[in-house]
């Protein structure tokens, strides 16, 4: 079972993804997490991931897609994969149908966590202060979410016309957002 967990920067995925990780024992593929940790040991990947990611700017897909791969490849075993963070493009949905494919499968379901954007605002403002993320900052988070509705909204209306896109109200109580969720996964099995 593949589900990609999309929505907005701040819609909730991360938290979605570790409590579907936790009840169906999948593998859990943060573009954002991957990428963070990357830049946090200063890897080359780090260095010029960081040059796009502090500007609110996402990474070359080559670069995304690289990482992807990698991660697949190091978990040949996994139930089925949660992406988190990605795609973030068609051309990179593309991408991972072509990944997918290679190994057998393809993407279950896309949820989409469907919040209002000044509830996004508020909450990665909040984020930043609670966590010390430095792109959850005013400035960086109105260009984040330009950057998503330009070029990451169009996924929807993708998945959409393949059957796969299941959006989800993201606002509101935590465990009432993930029945939700898990009413389309449990429908997959």
């Amino acid at each position: 079972m593949n589900i990609v967990i999309f929505g907005a920067p701040g819609s909730g995925k991360g938290t979605q993804s570790e409590r579907l990780i936790e009840r169906y024992g999948l593998h859990h593929i943060s573009t954002g997490e991957l990428l963070r940790d990357h830049i946090a040991r200063e890897t080359e990947l780090g260095k010029v991931a960081d040059a796009f990611i502090s500007k609110g700017n996402l990474i070359p897909d080559e670069l995304m897609l690289d990482i992807l791969e990698h991660e697949l490849d190091a978990h040949p075993d996994a139930k089925g994969v949660i992406f988190d963070g990605f795609p973030r493009t068609i051309p990179q949905a593309e991408a991972l149908n072509k990944m997918l494919e290679k190994r057998g499968t393809k993407v279950h379901a896309v949820v989409g966590l469907e919040v209002p954007e000044e509830e996004l605002t508020r909450r990665l403002l909040k984020r930043g202060i609670d966590s010390g993320r430095s792109d959850d900052n005013a400035q960086t988070i109105a260009k984040r979410l330009d950057v998503y509705r330009r070029q990451t909204e169009p996924l929807k209306e993708y998945y959409n016309s393949r059957q796969a896109y299941h959006p989800i109200n993201g606002s509101g109580d935590i465990d009432t957002i993930f029945n939700d969720i898990t009413r389309i996964a449990d429908s997959l099995a």
